[in-house]
């Protein structure tokens, strides 16, 4: 039986793990009503990895690591559980990861096929909720209360949405049922790879996790772990037994803290909405630092021109432009401008090139375009005298064909008729390296700096 509780108010009466909540984590829990949902959370086992062991069989059982090569810049992707006893992890950087494992296979990404394969899973999964929200392409969160309406029915969806991906995919997934969010993510990871478990109640929770590290609650992360345990708080326990500190320390993000680890956890399964995103950014790293500006403002066009596209397919637009750029020492800046609401890229980039031209120029490792301040609406503003001749758009498109045609005579590519595959990441990258190397073989052989 799914257990809830009963109660959710300024004071609260429940009592979990022999410990009785306080008033102040209560406080934070007003108006969320009983806890009665039934929440599974599906998690793929080493996704990107697993789907390439599947095409290539000579990958099973190796330490197959996905992200950059070893000679390049960048870090790891995934890897198999096998690349996992050599310490690796996702996030890692790849030459870490080479010293650890220098007899490892090393693999880009291919997302083309992880998207694909991606579409397939969720169509699965989906069959059995009555909201789904997407995390990652390998992850979701399903809300069974009304399709199933019981603890056992829910229990077979879990188990048949593991056999439907193993069967007709070909792949292993980890699954969770829990009454909460928080509950079902920690159920699925809690038996991987290819593991099945529940939390029924929040008393179950708490039990499970109470003497755990605090990083096992979720928002916890290296930052906020090492603050807590500078303070002597350590394990959930501790968290419990020091509310008031923990919401001192953190602020906003310790009231949430201190809530989960008293089970307390209402959120609902809500569904991606594209016009609920921040901003729209697409960045790149540079295999070497880049020192000329000139070939800068020229990758600038073509993100720009994947910023805009990506606005456009979710019917999104901006009201500020941002530039981001990593330099050689890893120092990170940002620049942003308030602008009419726009999706154009011949705006993206005249706004991106100026922030750049105002920087310090030193070499760049990363650089990055975006906009924020996002909206789905038609803005209502004062005429401009393009709106009135109407021939902004016509301009505009003038001025698009010639950014890209200035860009296929300076690097002998055509642009304009690759457009569409260099919106894909891997296209995009290998086109920005192609415009490095190309600039520079053409300074080394006495061409200078344009």
């Amino acid at each position: 039986m799914l257990h809830s509780v009963t109660e959710c108010g300024i004071i609260f009466v429940i009592t979990i793990a022999d410990k009785e909540i306080p008033e102040s984590v209560g406080e934070q829990c007003k108006g969320g009503g009983a806890m009665q949902q039934i929440i599974i959370h599906v998690d793929m086992d080493a996704f990107y990895a697993s789907v390439e062991m599947r095409d290539d069989p000579r990958l099973r059982g190796k330490p197959l690591i996905i992200g950059s090569l070893p000679n390049e810049r960048g870090v790891v992707a995934t890897c198999s559980y096998e690349a996992r006893k050599y310490g690796i992890r996702s996030a890692m950087n790849i030459k870490e990861a080479y010293r650890r494992c220098p007899h490892g296979i090393y693999m880009h990404p291919n997302f083309y096929k992880y998207k694909a394969v991606s579409e397939q899973l969720h169509r699965i999964w989906n069959t059995y909720a009555s909201a789904s929200q997407t995390i990652a392409l390998d992850e979701a969160y399903l809300d069974v209360t009304d399709t199933a309406k019981n603890w056992e029915t829910a229990r077979q969806f879990a188990h048949t949405i593991k056999q439907r991906t193993k069967d007709e995919l070909g792949l292993n997934c980890s699954v969770g049922v829990a009454y909460s969010k928080t509950a079902a993510k920690t159920a699925s990871e809690e038996k991987k790879p290819n593991g099945y478990f529940e939390i029924p109640t929040p008393e179950a929770f708490v039990d499970l996790i109470i003497d755990r590290d605090v990083r096992v609650l979720y928002t916890v992360g290296a930052k906020t772990a090492k603050k807590l345990h500078a303070a002597g708080i350590h394990t959930v326990r501790d968290i419990r037994e020091n509310t008031d500190e923990v919401i001192r320390l953190c602020g906003k993000h310790g009231q949430w803290i201190t809530q989960i680890a008293f089970g307390i956890d209402d959120r609902k399964v809500t569904p991606y909405r594209p016009e609920d995103a921040k901003s729209i950014g697409r960045e790149v790293t540079f295999q070497k630092d880049v020192s000329d500006y000139a070939v800068l403002r020229d990758i600038l066009v073509l993100l720009a021109f994947c910023v805009e596209h990506r606005a456009k397919r979710v019917g999104l637009q901006g009201r500020g432009v941002t530039l981001k750029l990593t330099y050689a020492d890893m120092k990170q800046i940002s620049r942003s401008h308030t602008i009419p609401q726009t999706d154009s890229a011949v705006t993206i980039f005249r706004e991106t090139s100026g922030m750049l031209e105002q920087v310090e120029q030193r070499p760049v490792r990363l650089i990055g375009a975006g906009l924020y301040n996002l909206t789905g609406e038609e803005e209502e503003r004062q005429l401009t005298f393009d709106d009135i001749i109407d021939d902004g758009k016509i301009v505009d498109e003038d001025v698009r064909g010639q950014l890209l045609a200035d860009l296929q005579q300076r690097y002998g590519l055509d642009f304009a008729a690759n457009l569409e595959k260099i919106y894909h990441y891997e296209i995009l990258h290998k086109t920005v390296e192609y415009m490095r190397k190309y600039n520079l073989h053409r300074r080394e052989n006495g061409g200078g700096e344009r």
